[in-house]
């Protein structure tokens, strides 16, 4: 492991939460599908060339007892993902959300927000017919069946991490485009002058972009078709960037460029350095449990993207916040 990788291991365990780590040691029998948390995101960094959708069950109750589902800042990864095998399993969805059940009350806005998310054409029928199983969440339910909740493709990108975690996780178990086109729509902000937060958000998915994409030849080709399909100069600069990255296994510049970049932005003084803290409070992503977790055994191996949704733009960017004036 490199420096910069032993750099971002520690800084994320120190920014972890205790819970999370002890979710990170806690184990089931051998003989269930997933006896470590780690065993539930190798699943579903590996689902797009092996779906199994019938895992989909006992992959969610998983990761309810490995504490994945609990804080809903942190679990836009398990959202998307969730949201995009359903999606994909439309004949198969109603019979996959009722094996889920019985789920805590805690765990089922990770549910409820997955179903809305998964496209289905019916989401909203499958929602309304599992809502007399989740009475503790009949307001948020209503938000979506009557009021103004919003589907994943809805949400707007530079409301924080858990969106582009969430757009991550649909990728991952549905392979589709159209997420990865919106989270590619974000480098149009590279440029942004005013709002850390959209410049932020830049950042991460530049880097993921890069990242994931260095292992990922299918998620490579999706990128190279996306430059016809990008109405921005600057976000098709950007990608240019990503996929020369990614073809060199070259992303250091990426993450050196995107820093100096907030740097020059958080220079501009007092304002920015206002904004920044709406980054600094958000939460670590849901994937740091699994790179440290990875890190900690030197399972390098396991192919985790540890980098997906931002897990290490987070820790590495509340490292850089700018002290208050």
């Amino acid at each position: 492991m490199g420096s910069l990788s032993r750099f971002i291991a520690v800084l994320l365990i120190a920014l972890m939460p205790a819970a999370a780590i002890a979710a990170a040691k806690k184990t089931r029998p051998a003989e269930e599908p997933f006896p470590r948390a780690e065993a539930v995101l190798k699943w579903i960094n590996a689902y797009r060339s092996e779906p199994d959708p019938g895992k989909l069950p006992a992959a969610v109750k998983a990761m309810g007892e490995y504490g994945l589902l609990r804080e809903l800042d942190q679990a836009g990864l398990q959202v998307g993902f969730i949201a995009g095998v359903l999606g994909t399993n439309p004949d198969e969805a109603p019979r996959l959300v009722a094996q889920m059940f019985p789920m805590p009350p805690e765990d089922q806005v990770i549910l409820i927000k997955a179903i809305a998310f998964s496209g289905l054409p019916n989401w909203k029928q499958v929602l309304s017919a599992f809502s007399e199983r989740m009475p503790a969440r009949q307001v948020l339910i209503d938000k979506y069946l009557y009021g103004d909740g919003k589907t994943l493709f809805e949400l707007p990108l530079d409301e924080g991490s858990f969106v582009l975690d969430s757009h991550w996780g649909f990728y991952f178990g549905s392979g589709s485009e159209v997420a990865v086109g919106r989270i590619v729509s974000a480098l149009a902000w590279m440029k942004e002058g005013d709002s850390v937060e959209k410049l932020t958000i830049a950042a991460m998915a530049k880097w993921t972009l890069a990242s994931n994409a260095t292992r990922d030849k299918e998620l490579l080709d999706v990128l190279k078709a996306q430059m016809n399909m990008q109405e921005s100069e600057i976000a098709r600069t950007n990608l240019r960037e990503v996929i020369l990255a990614a073809e060199t296994f070259e992303t250091a510049k990426i993450r050196r460029d995107a820093v100096a970049a907030i740097d020059e932005l958080k220079a501009k003084g007092p304002q920015s350095a206002r904004n920044y803290s709406w980054w600094g409070q958000a939460g670590q992503t849901a994937l740091a449990l699994g790179c440290v977790a990875a890190s900690a055994m030197g399972q390098v191996q396991l192919g985790i993207p540890c980098v997906v949704g931002g897990a290490v733009s987070t820790a590495a960017l509340k490292y850089l916040a700018p002290t208050p004036p």
